[in-house]
């Protein structure tokens, strides 16, 4: 399972939607440019879920279900509190605006949307993937939050590869 079946199983079309005209795409671009960036969201996050400090913050984010809103209510996607937040998760999940940039720069080589955009979406993307996780963790409880990265990044999709290097790049900024 990738971060888009997850949107999909969370209910986040809409959001999806709503995301792609906030930074002037079509919801098929969106779509790509948010399967570009899934893995490294995801390989984020699961290494934060691995630090017992910080899967303490994270499944406490997770549990208060305030990034829900951004799947239950996809206009929020047009709000500019809404990419504020979204720079805060990338904050702590990247730790770095160089990762961010990284990570940019590539799903831009990846799908072709001009690097300007990629910028303006990934932290609402950001917000989107807390969202539905915040979502599917509340369905399956948070003895399930493992269980749920392990799916999703473990998934037979393939979609993880470069990922790791891409990281390693990111690494060697510090």
């Amino acid at each position: 399972m990738n971060l888009t079946d997850l949107l999909d199983m969370a209910g986040g079309k809409g959001s999806v939607g709503q995301l792609a005209g906030a930074v002037g795409l079509g919801d098929s671009q969106a779509k790509d440019l948010i399967g570009a960036l899934s893995p490294a969201l995801m390989r984020s996050i699961q290494k934060q879920s691995q630090e017992d400090s910080s899967r303490a913050g994270l499944e406490s984010a997770l549990a208060g279900g305030s990034h829900q809103r951004y799947i239950d209510q996809p206009e929020l996607m047009q709000s500019d509190a809404t990419r504020e937040d979204g720079n805060r998760i990338l904050g702590h999940i990247f730790g770095s605006k160089d990762v961010s940039r990284n990570v940019a720069a590539q799903a831009a080589e990846e799908t072709g949307i001009d690097m300007d955009v990629i910028k303006k979406a990934l932290p609402l993307v950001a917000g989107l993937a807390m969202g539905a996780l915040s979502k599917k963790t509340s369905d399956t409880g948070s003895g399930g939050f493992g269980a749920l990265l392990g799916g999703l990044l473990g998934g037979d999709d393939g979609q993880s590869g470069g990922v790791d290097d891409l990281l390693g790049l990111a690494k060697k900024f510090f």
